[in-house]
């Protein structure tokens, strides 16, 4: 009998050492930490003024929350946030109510107020944001109303990005360099020119993050990047060059992922300086664009586009036979305009592959024009391009959604001026009914496709390198926003 107790007492021992070895194993296979290579840097952490969709990647959503947001894993799917529900909207269309959460804090600590909201609303939606005044107030202390001169269809889908983000009205911290806001994740660190850390945010008002640390590290060449990958500095890679994909043919320790979005690959004529400032010779660059061409050379993150709105947003329609390809057309457009040889210089951020903008150039020498290439740092395109608007064509990615309202707006850099578009899109954001909303943004984006403002390349669906230890990394939208709150990492 005592052997018989002993081998129970044996078995119980070695089954309880399983057990521990097992629940060992399992804490030690989830892992804490996550490493995210980006394209972009931000050039400062200012989100309130400063450009670059690097800003929306890593602070929204995972560090500054608004009253509403995008439901994880969609393109425009709004639900709220901050506020307890969606607003109660008048039926003027012009009242929005909102009733705060409770319970939420900053992460310095400070409690979220009906005055912050205030106070970052107010700044935000200034007359140039929303199409004309715009009162806030705080009835009480828990709920906040937002009151408009004239309606805005697309109030909500602003308070669900930039310029819904509430910032705390009292805090020290300065915003270029460091960032407070109510998210799942806390700023950590930045060292620039090299990677931004964030931490998660143990006293988070909602379900915690099952990440503990967040790295981005900011790699703007492709190969470099792919390295990384492959020897275990990185967990995720975002937007892969598609050059590059074969680079992972028969790697699994990786998947591929292709995220639906609204991103749009733009060459911009600058409509405001000569030769460009001639709708003919816009036409002509357009139509000597074989966009079928370029979009075969993106191994399938490339969809046919005929103007600045994708298949994802409201207004939607299929404008591809606007200004097509047709060489010959194309010459006879230049010709008409006197610009035989006409020669053009393309500023480019330096992160794209040149194989794609060497095609550009050559479909356009086809047709008689000479373009001189100027592969810049991003930095640089910020100064030169968006802000200075000293350029006279130039291929970028516009990555955010619903950013028609760019068209409408003749400080944009595109230096495009249309009254007939300006009223157009002011009545749409005036329409209270969608369907009427739709189809004068509809009117608005056929005008912009005749005017060619810019040849709208291919929307482009990137595809982002995912380590197969990594769960929950999101699928829409991904080179504008990344919300972490459900990734999770294992092995």
């Amino acid at each position: 009998m005592p052997f018989v107790i002993g081998g129970i007492v044996l078995v119980v021992a070695i089954v309880a050492t399983a057990i521990a070895l097992s629940v060992s194993g399992t804490a030690s296979a989830a892992k804490e930490e996550i490493s995210i290579g980006l394209v972009n840097e931000p050039q400062n952490l200012d989100i309130r003024s400063t450009a670059g969709v690097a800003l929306d990647q890593i602070l929204i959503d995972n560090v500054y929350q608004g009253l509403v947001g995008l439901k994880p894993g969609t393109v425009d799917q709004i639900v709220p946030v901050l506020a307890e529900r969606m607003p109660e909207v008048s039926s003027d269309g012009r009242t929005y109510d909102f009733a705060l959460r409770d319970g939420v804090a900053f992460h310095d600590g400070a409690k979220l107020t009906a005055q912050d909201v205030v106070a970052s609303l107010t700044a935000a939606l200034t007359p140039e944001v929303v199409g004309g005044a715009a009162t806030v107030t705080a009835p009480d202390a828990r709920s906040v109303r937002v009151v408009l001169a004239e309606p805005n269809s697309q109030l909500l889908w602003l308070l669900a990005n930039r310029p819904g983000l509430i910032l705390e009205a009292k805090a020290k911290n300065r915003l270029s360099n460091s960032a407070n806001g109510t998210g799942p994740f806390r700023f950590e660190q930045w060292k620039q020119g090299d990677s931004l850390t964030l931490v998660r945010n143990d006293d988070y008002w909602g379900d915690a993050a099952n990440l503990k640390t967040v790295v981005f590290r900011f790699i703007p060449d492709g190969r470099a990047a792919v390295s990384a990958l492959k020897e275990g500095d990185l967990d995720v890679h975002a937007a892969l060059l598609p050059s590059l994909r074969s680079e992972f043919d028969g790697n699994h320790d990786f998947r591929l992922e292709r995220a639906d979005g609204t991103d749009v690959f733009t060459l911009a004529f600058n409509s405001a300086k000569p030769p460009l400032n001639d709708l003919r010779v816009r036409e002509a660059l357009s139509r000597a664009i074989d966009t079928k061409a370029l979009i075969a050379t993106q191994h399938g993150d490339g969809k046919q586009i005929g103007g600045p709105i994708t298949r994802l947003e409201p207004g939607y329609q299929d404008l591809s036979a606007v200004n097509a390809y047709d060489p010959s057309a194309a010459r006879k457009l230049l010709a008409e305009a006197g610009q035989q040889n006409l020669s053009l210089t393309l500023t480019a951020p330096n992160f794209y592959d040149q194989s794609t903008i060497d095609l550009i150039s050559t479909q356009l020498a086809d047709v008689g024009v000479s373009v001189k290439v100027k592969r810049v740092e991003f930095a640089t395109w910020l100064e030169q391009v968006y802000t200075n608007h000293d350029y006279q064509l130039s291929y970028v990615d516009h990555a955010e959604a619903r950013d028609f309202g760019n068209y409408a707006n003749p400080g944009y850099y595109f230096g495009y001026d249309s009254a007939k578009v300006q009223q157009l899109y002011a009545e749409s954001l005036r329409a209270t009914d969608p369907t009427t909303a739709n189809e004068l943004l509809s009117a608005a984006e056929k005008q912009v496709a005749a005017d060619a403002p810019a040849k709208w390349l291919y929307n482009y669906t990137p595809t982002n390198v995912i380590s197969t230890k990594v769960t929950g990394f999101p699928r829409a939208n991904t080179n504008s926003r990344l919300n972490l709150e459900g990734v999770s990492i294992h092995g």
